[in-house]
């Protein structure tokens, strides 16, 4: 019987895809917001793919803002399209 995959929806576009696809953006516990591309650090997470057009379609809809249910301030954008382009 072959191995499940574990899926998870891309707050940008929306798509169904394999975890190991997408990349964890995490709000830790003491609410310091990060990507996590091993999908190991702890806290609340949402799945972005690894595309900075999703990332920017996750912004104009505020995905991560109803996601973590607090305002992603505008640095924390920019600190995440620039650890998207040095994780790729």
């Amino acid at each position: 019987m072959p191995k499940k995959i574990p899926m998870r929806q891309c707050v940008g576009c929306r798509e169904m895809k394999s975890k190991r696809e997408l990349i964890r953006v995490v709000r830790s516990p003491e609410g310091e917001i990060s990507l996590d591309f091993r999908g190991k650090k702890p806290g609340r997470g949402a799945y972005v793919c690894p595309d900075p057009a999703c990332l920017a379609k996750a912004r104009k809809s505020k995905a991560l803002s109803r996601a973590f249910d607090m305002a992603i301030p505008e640095e924390v954008y920019q600190a995440l399209e620039q650890q998207m382009e040095a994780g790729a």
